[in-house]
């Protein structure tokens, strides 16, 4: 594609602050709002299995509003809205974006594209006995709301890939649109028919495809504040050229940022104002979308990142699920957690240098009050000389 004049130049620092005040981490967050306002915000919030400190789609609110309850959490995503009538609406629903992701209910129809894809491809890794598909859909229909389990089985054996035929179907069905997610129970995913859950206003795949990545083009400038191309493309799993085919007509904004050696486009709202307040200092899943792309967050932190929950213990370096902690818009340390009754144990800790103590700190004593912890315990840090700093601080704040 041809690259446009770029309208403005950002610093590195600029574009930096933008990103972080676009995924809530800079200036006050909407507290009204809370959490339903936190998803709206960022357009997608990753599940994952994980759960250390908690899963990943709590720690995300968590990072952006404070100790938030995790009941409250869940809540937001899950519990209908109310409305004017006595018909409730669901805010939200799970489908394929960045990863599974938890999405508001409103971005149903932009999603057109990605179902009709997978309906153009029936058949994918697992196979499907003849009947059992229509008998999945007879049965929600029949029985109402149910998890993998209550419709016949979700596993042929332990293994966590050897899915049952009921849950090939089931799991097809949701790719395809015509059964939706719109609460987990248990961490069990609960199916519904589409038809039944989806409030009728959106229930339609009427947008072209083009239509349906513009929006999601959109919307995930909107949440990055300023990106390259593949920053873009990233953040709902887009194809390079689906992007290019749209980025013209997205409303983004061509801009050229200091050091990044490739074109970038911003969010036009996110250039009006300069952006300030109060930085927010926490513990970040690894799962954050403001982490998610390992080369931005290199290019815009100088920071390297990589999950290591799937890496040989051996061969780990940070920890099984270390989470960067972020203080003063910066990527400051690392903190592997772990709980053992009600103390917080931060089993390997990295620093970048004794200016990082106050803040790692800062970090670990809020995430052990957000999970009813009462002391916080060091196993390790791997710049030993700051190993006795950081316990005095620790120290110090739990007297």
């Amino acid at each position: 594609m041809t690259t446009p004049r770029p309208a403005t130049a950002l610093s590195a620092d600029e574009a930096r602050r933008i990103a972080l005040r676009a995924q809530g981490f800079l200036g006050t967050p909407d507290r009204k709002a809370g959490v339903r306002g936190v998803l709206r915000h960022l357009g997608a919030v990753q599940l994952d299995t994980i759960s250390v400190l908690a899963r990943s789609h709590e720690l995300i609110p968590y990072a952006r509003l404070g100790a938030v309850g995790r009941k409250t959490v869940e809540d937001a995503y899950w519990n209908p809205v109310p409305t004017d009538t006595s018909v409730t609406r669901p805010h939200a629903f799970e489908y394929w974006s960045h990863a599974a992701c938890i999405l508001p209910i409103e971005e149903w129809p932009h999603f057109a594209f990605r179902r009709r894809a997978y309906r153009a491809r029936p058949h994918w890794n697992h196979a499907l006995p003849d009947g059992t598909y229509e008998q999945v859909l007879k049965q929600l229909r029949t029985e109402g709301p149910l998890t993998a389990t209550e419709l016949g089985g979700a596993k042929k054996t332990s293994e966590w890939w050897d899915w049952s035929g009921t849950k090939v179907a089931v799991e097809r069905a949701l790719m395809y649109g015509e059964v939706v997610c719109v609460e987990r129970r248990g961490w069990k995913r609960v199916y519904d028919l589409a038809e039944r859950a989806v409030p009728a206003d959106l229930l339609h795949d009427d947008m072209d495809d083009t239509e349906c990545l513009r929006r999601l083009v959109r919307l995930a400038g909107r949440s990055l504040g300023v990106g390259t191309r593949a920053d873009i493309a990233d953040y709902h799993r887009l194809r390079g050229e689906q992007v290019d085919a749209v980025i013209d007509a997205s409303g983004l904004v061509p801009v050229a940022v200091e050091g990044w050696g490739k074109p970038a486009w911003a969010d036009p709202a996110a250039l009006e104002t300069p952006p300030r307040g109060r930085h927010r200092t926490t513990l970040l899943s690894p799962f954050d979308s403001l982490i998610w792309e390992r080369a931005r967050t290199e290019r815009i932190f100088g920071f390297t990142h990589r999950l290591e929950a799937y890496v040989p213990k051996p061969k780990r370096i940070h920890g099984y699920f270390a989470m960067p902690v972020l203080a003063g818009g910066r990527l400051v340390g690392r903190v592997d957690p772990a709980r053992e009754g009600r103390t917080l144990v931060a089993r390997q800790v990295t620093l970048d240098g004794p200016k990082a103590v106050p803040a790692v700190a800062q970090a670990l004593l809020e995430a052990a009050t957000w999970v009813d912890c009462t002391d916080v315990r060091v196993e390790r840090v791997d710049a030993p000389d700051l190993r006795e700093p950081l316990t005095r601080e620790l120290a110090r704040a739990l007297a």
